[in-house]
C-alpha cells in the first residue's frame, strides 16, 4: 500500500487551515494543522511532513523566522501563504528558502496544483543524483568551493551561509563557466518551469550572492546586460 504524502499546515486562522486541509484531503494527502510557529518543530518530529504550507502572520514566531529555523536543519519544501502581495514580501520569503509563495485569498485548485508542482520538483532533485552517478555535485575554484552534496559554500576558507536557492543558482552558474544564461533560463532551471514568479527573482538572488562573495581575480559572476548572467573564469 502506497503511503500518503503528508502536508503540515501552519496557520493561526483555524477556519482557513481546516478549509485547506479539506482541499488536500480530497486529493489524498494526509494533513496536520498547527496554529503557531512554536509548534512547528514538534510537528516536524512527530508528523514528518513532506511539505509545509506556512502562513506568514503567526503569533509569536512569524512565518519568516519559522522558515529560517526549518531551513537551518532541513530542505523540506515550503510554500508560504500570505495576504501580503508586495514584491518585497515575496522575494524575502524566497530568499529565506521558501519554494513558492501564494497570496491570500487563493483558489483551491491553484493551491493543490502548486503543492503537486513543488513536491514533484523536490522528488526530481532527490532522484537525479541516484540516477546519474557521475553527476558533478561540487565545483571548486581558487578560494571558492560550492557543494550540492551537503549544501555548503566555502569562500576564502570560511563557511558562507546561503539559502538553498542562492546556493543552487551559484552552483549552476559555476558548473557552466563562461556560458551565458538568460534570466528566463535560470528561473526555469533553479525554480522550475511552472514557477509563477518573474525574472526579478533571479536579479535579487544574484545581488544577495554578490554581497556574500566578492569578485575574484580568477573568477566572477558577470552581468551580461540585456541578457542575463555568466560565471566568468580567467
Amino acid at each position: 500500500m502506497i503511503s500518503k504524502q503528508k502536508i503540515l499546515i501552519v496557520d493561526d486562522d483555524n477556519n482557513i487551515a481546516e478549509l485547506v486541509s479539506l482541499y488536500l484531503t480530497k486529493e489524498c494527502y494526509e494533513t496536520m494543522i498547527v496554529n503557531d510557529g512554536e509548534s512547528v518543530k514538534g510537528a516536524l518530529e512527530t508528523f514528518a511532513p513532506n511539505l509545509i504550507l506556512l502562513d506568514l502572520m503567526l503569533p509569536g514566531i512569524d512565518g519568516y523566522q519559522v522558515c529560517r529555523e526549518v531551513r537551518a536543519e532541513s530542505r523540506i519544501p515550503i510554500i508560504m501563504l500570505s495576504a501580503k502581495g508586495e514584491i518585497f514580501d515575496k522575494v524575502l520569503g524566497l530568499e529565506l528558502g521558501a519554494d513558492d509563495y501564494m497570496e491570500k485569498p487563493f483558489d483551491s485548485k491553484e493551491l493543490v496544483a502548486r503543492v503537486k508542482a513543488v513536491l514533484r520538483r523536490y522528488k526530481e532533485k532527490e532522484v537525479k543524483p541516484q540516477e546519474t552517478a557521475k553527476t558533478v555535485q561540487t565545483v571548486e575554484y581558487p578560494d571558492l568551493r560550492v557543494s550540492l552534496t551537503d549544501y555548503s559554500v566555502i569562500y576564502k576558507g570560511e563557511s558562507v551561509n546561503m539559502p538553498p536557492k542562492e546556493l543552487e543558482l551559484l552552483f549552476f552558474l559555476a558548473n557552466s563557466p563562461n556560458q551565458v544564461f538568460t534570466r528566463e533560463q535560470l528561473l526555469d532551471r533553479i525554480w522550475g518551469y511552472d514557477y509563477p514568479g518573474d525574472t526579478r527573482t533571479v536579479d535579487v538572488h544574484i545581488k544577495r550572492i554578490r554581497e556574500k562573495i566578492s569578485d575574484h581575480e580568477k573568477w566572477k559572476i558577470e552581468t551580461v546586460w540585456g541578457v542575463g548572467y555568466k560565471f566568468t573564469t580567467a
